[in-house]
């Protein structure tokens, strides 16, 4: 391991289980186990798989008017959110662009915000820069996260504390598990039921490995992470989206609430907003849109994209093998003249046209827990 690279809680555990470990976000994290990305794939989807997603960053946002100041830096509605109700946000810049995506959840007391892992360094500093002076700003170092996903994940966490079955999907409270406590929130970004749990990080190894020794879970890497969050049609952040994206383009207008939008009680105030409510009003050039293919061959990301006559229309974001469908999927971004579903196009590897159509998002069924 590189010795600029930092260790989450659970690095030993890695190492301990045989994992292969690569540099992610400026982490050692493990890219995928023994038993290879296609089976951790595919238990996830059957049974439950266990991530360490600790190098993400975790803070809390506290003072009255918290909620006030945080709509001041996302178009997504914060002041009307419920207690111990989640949701999916987007720090914007002046141009409508992208900064990140980030998950926020009120509680009685704060904002718990979880951002990603190559940008928390810069969202805190931006949190702090912007609404420093409104609110309190505390990252929370010595927490990590676990992520426990797919349909046997609640039977699993059941046994530590049966009250986690009470939450449905985009819900979150707090529990003792394995002695520990926790904060845990029905979500995960794999389309699958599933918590995110915040464990205070002296207590992570343990409660993994308790995790672990229940029948249904086992480790899973960012190899399959990756591909689960891809069948979802999930965006991956400095891939799908960028600061050069805006929500309207990434197809991410339904995080954005009619309150936030023109007309609504609260429109705008945010970075970006008359850019990204003209793109609303008046449609964009180019959009987001899901990708199958028709042949075996795997479409990777930065693959052009093109009509059936050779114009160029956009390029792959994001492209694997679809382990769940066994059929080629991709994201990419493609003139809007070509973004209707049904679309037939053609993508270029190594200078060979893969047929695939535009098609629906997600890629396989979301399998979330609504209650």
């Amino acid at each position: 391991m590189s010795a600029d690279l930092l260790k989450t809680p659970l690095h030993a555990l890695h190492v301990e289980l045989g994992a292969k470990m690569v540099p992610f976000g400026g982490y050692d994290m493990p890219v995928q186990y023994p038993t290879g990305l296609m089976t951790e794939h595919k238990h996830t989807r059957a049974a439950a798989g266990l991530f360490d997603v600790s190098h993400m960053g975790q803070l809390l946002l506290k003072g009255a008017n918290a909620d006030k100041a945080l709509e001041s830096l996302v178009p997504v509605d914060i002041v009307d959110l419920p207690v111990f109700k989640q949701r999916y946000a987007l720090f914007t810049n002046d141009t409508g662009g992208i900064l990140d995506d980030l998950m926020i959840t009120r509680r009685a007391d704060d904002i718990f915000v979880i951002v990603n892992a190559a940008c928390k360094v810069q969202d805190i500093a931006h949190l702090q820069q912007h609404i420093g002076q409104l609110c309190t700003v505390q990252p929370l170092p010595d927490q990590a996260l676990l992520a426990l996903q797919g349909p046997q994940a609640v039977i699993a966490l059941t046994r530590l504390n049966a009250d986690v079955q009470k939450l449905t999907f985009m819900t979150g409270g707090h529990f003792v598990l394995n002695g520990a406590d926790c904060f845990v929130t029905r979500s995960g970004y794999t389309g699958e039921d599933g918590f995110e749990i915040s464990v205070p990080a002296a207590q992570a190894e343990a409660l993994a490995r308790a995790l672990l020794a229940q029948p249904e879970v086992k480790p899973i890497g960012l190899g399959a992470r990756d591909s689960l969050r891809l069948e979802a049609g999930l965006c991956l952040y400095g891939h799908d989206i960028n600061t050069d994206t805006s929500p309207v383009e990434g197809a991410l207008t339904w995080a954005i609430q009619k309150v936030r939008r023109a007309g609504g009680a609260r429109a705008g105030g945010y970075p970006g907003a008359r850019v990204i409510d003209e793109q609303l009003a008046q449609g964009v050039q180019r959009k987001r849109v899901g990708l199958i293919g028709s042949e075996r061959v795997p479409v990777r990301e930065g693959a052009q994209v093109i009509a059936e006559d050779g114009t160029p229309l956009g390029i792959v974001t994001s492209g694997s093998p679809g382990p769940s469908i066994n059929q080629p999927i991709a994201l990419a971004y493609v003139s809007s003249t070509h973004a209707a579903v049904g679309t037939p196009v053609f993508a270029l590897v190594r200078d060979k046209r893969v047929p695939m159509t535009v098609t629906t998002l997600p890629f396989v069924p979301n399998g979330y827990y609504r209650g």
